[in-house]
């Protein structure tokens, strides 16, 4: 039987006016910190009085502005290693943690149970549900993952956070594949602090951030004393110049696949039976078929010039349309649909050749020597 998509909510996406807007405000916040000849030049080491490099420093200065936040530390790991080390600096093992009901992320799983916290979950779609768990007075902090976790997801993080400041909960926020996407960031909105990869954003690999409260990145900072753990200042400065083009990218990218769907769903491609615009990780299309070859698809849309894997879910290699199988987490929740249902993401591609590539992969799947 074949199963059909639930309803999604999709997270708010920026438009380009507004795009453009963000790239000049992180550029103003670098003006503030960096001096131009700072700017082609870079430094390493765990420098006296800083305990890190003074490029990392400033960086760190142009981001902590540039999101309104009180500091900002870099760590590696990437995103992974910006929630562990978030997570480390304020819970210990056997400490309730508030969590969303529904399958966690699968390295943030891993952190979770290497900390040894009681985990706690309350549904943050049914906002009674919430207040009761908040108003129970265990909690020092919640765990909130900006985009969604299970296909059906609709809370607002903006009402989560607020409910839990109101209750004096704080927060900390998974910001991947949320970041310069939609218009807020989860420290944006109040919370503690948001933690997110910047090779998600086309900054080097392994690079995180942890930006919010400042007892909590001096915290991270504090564990985060060896050399061979600092963010060096190259990968700094290349994590700041890459940030300048995510805005408008991002926004480019949201419109082409809002335009897929609509065509999709007019009935432009033979095969497809279902699209919905998600938040699935990155945001995305979710492309149910007529017939279940979703396995099998992102081999053949390669052919065609397609990713068949992400590299970082929007990472500086990703530039041709992704066509991949739907999130862990997300399958997690919904397994009858791995073989009916694959994700697309246009990348830096237009809609024409996402929609030529998808024609031309299931032709293919239909008869396997149709090029």
């Amino acid at each position: 039987m074949n199963p059909v998509l639930p309803v999604t909510f999709p997270l708010p996406t920026v438009a380009l006016d507004e795009a453009v807007a963000t790239q000049f405000r992180l550029l103003e916040a670098t003006a503030a910190h960096f001096e131009g000849q700072q700017l082609f030049s870079s430094d390493a080491g765990v420098v006296p009085g800083l305990g890190r490099p003074r490029t990392t420093a400033r960086v760190e200065a142009v981001l902590a502005d540039f999101f309104g936040a009180p500091d900002a530390a870099f760590v590696q790991g990437a995103g992974t290693g910006a929630i562990r080390a978030a997570l480390n600096a304020a819970v210990r093992a056997g400490d309730p943690l508030l969590i969303h009901r529904a399958p966690v992320y699968r390295t943030t799983a891993v952190t979770l149970r290497g900390i040894g916290v009681q985990t706690v979950e309350a549904d943050f779609n049914d906002a009674p549900a919430l207040g009761e768990a908040l108003a129970s007075g265990r909690f020092r902090w919640a765990y909130i993952q900006h985009t969604r976790q299970r296909l059906a997801d609709s809370y607002d993080p903006a009402e989560v956070i607020a409910a839990c400041r109101a209750a004096g909960v704080r927060t900390i926020v998974d910001d991947n594949y949320a970041v310069m996407r939609t218009p807020a960031a989860g420290v944006e909105l109040g919370a503690d602090a948001s933690c997110f990869s910047l090779f998600k954003l086309h900054g080097p690999e392994g690079v995180g951030l942890v930006v919010g409260a400042r007892d909590l990145v001096e915290h991270v900072r504090r564990d985060n004393y060896s050399g061979g753990g600092q963010v060096q200042g190259h990968q700094a400065l290349d994590a700041l110049r890459a940030l300048t083009h995510v805005p408008v990218m991002w926004s480019v990218q949201s419109r082409v696949g809002a335009d897929i769907a609509e065509r999709l769903a007019a009935g432009e491609v033979d095969g497809v039976a279902q699209v919905r615009v998600a938040n699935a990780q990155d945001r995305c299309l979710l492309v149910r078929l007529d017939r279940p070859v979703a396995a099998a698809l992102p081999a053949a849309a390669a052919r065609f010039g397609a990713a068949p894997y992400p590299v970082g879910s929007n990472s500086r290699y990703e530039i041709a349309p992704l066509f991949y199988r739907m999130s862990s987490s997300a399958l997690d929740d919904s397994p009858e649909l791995a073989d009916w249902t694959v994700r697309i993401n246009p990348m830096r591609a237009g809609a024409d050749l996402v929609i030529d590539i998808l024609r031309r992969s299931l032709a293919a799947l239909d008869d396997p020597k149709d090029d």
